[in-house]
């Protein structure tokens, strides 16, 4: 007896591998890798070819310069190269379009998830996945021949100046980032348990404050990610700040209602093929996209360490 136990935990040990191979989804693992090996590969080739003229770049111009001065007129016949001007710019567009989306986006958030009929929800849902892919250059002209006219009018008492606004550039870059924040949002909410409603209900909250006290902390993670997601949007966003902010003075502006160059803008205004290559200008297209990318990788490293900390993990 004790032999036959013994031989039967001797025998060969079990497996899940197959005993025949299975070339399809040897194949199908092979293309797997593939993908995801050019996906890096091309992301790498991306950050190289905007970090090489780098060098080039900071020996011909001083990088404290760079980072310190107050002017941006690189081609000017006297180039002052602080970059600064044009970063102020973003900074302007992209918070005054997070104000404009984060409560509207939110709010229709709440909405779809808490309050909105399901067959209004299968409808709304559509519609703002699909305003999402609206070209940005139609709302840039929106935006300059419609809504600047109209926000100048209602407010006359404004110190507007000129055609060119920044600070309606940035409305109506929260224009459209308001159904990405609003999806994303949504998606959130709807996937918190149904059981953390049901509890709070039964204590005799309210709708509304369920949605609020409940739902909203316990999405916080997901909607903290929407909130990055239409940031990351305003910070690359070309067109319409190109159409509606226009290219300012060289120095430094704080001032929304009237135009000022963004990161974004100076960028699509340059590279147009008219600029030699390996010359000072051509190089500062890179050097401000560096800039960019080094940005918005910021903003996504904080708010991923800001997701991870607070987010809530169910059974």
């Amino acid at each position: 007896m004790s032999s036959s136990v013994t031989s039967a935990r001797s025998g060969p040990a079990r497996t899940l591998r197959a005993d025949n191979p299975r070339y399809g989804e040897k194949a199908i693992f092979g293309f797997l890798f593939f993908t995801a090996a050019v996906s890096v590969l091309v992301t790498t080739s991306i950050v190289f070819a905007l970090f090489y003229p780098l060098p080039r770049l900071f020996s011909e111009i001083s990088i404290v310069e760079f980072f310190t001065a107050t002017e941006w007129s690189p081609g000017f016949l006297k180039p002052q190269y602080g970059v600064w001007p044009i970063v102020v710019g973003t900074v302007i567009v992209v918070i005054t379009a997070l104000i404009v989306a984060i409560p509207i986006g939110l709010l229709s958030a709440i909405y779809l998830s808490e309050f909105a009929a399901e067959p209004v929800r299968k409808t709304i849902k559509p519609v703002l996945e699909i305003l999402e892919g609206i070209p940005t250059v139609a709302t840039g002209l929106f935006a300059f021949f419609w809504l600047r006219p109209f926000l100048e009018y209602m407010t006359p008492w404004l110190p507007w100046g000129g055609l060119f606004s920044t600070g309606v550039a940035g409305v109506a870059v929260g224009l459209i980032i308001i159904p990405l924040i609003a999806s994303v949002a949504d998606d959130a909410m709807r996937s918190v348990p149904r059981s953390l409603r049901e509890g709070a209900y039964a204590l005799g909250a309210s709708k509304l404050r369920v949605s609020l006290k409940v739902v909203v902390p316990a999405a916080i993670s997901g909607i903290i990610a929407a909130f990055v997601l239409g940031g990351s949007r305003a910070v690359g966003e070309t067109m319409i700040v190109l159409l509606v902010a226009g290219a300012g003075s060289p120095g430094l502006n704080f001032n929304p209602f009237e135009g000022i160059q963004t990161m974004t803008a100076y960028i699509a205004s340059r590279a147009t093929g008219e600029i030699a290559v390996g010359s000072v200008v051509y190089d500062t297209i890179f050097a401000v996209g560096s800039l960019l990318f080094l940005i918005t990788l910021a903003m996504n490293m904080i708010a991923i360490r800001f997701v991870a900390r607070f987010r809530e993990v169910y059974e």
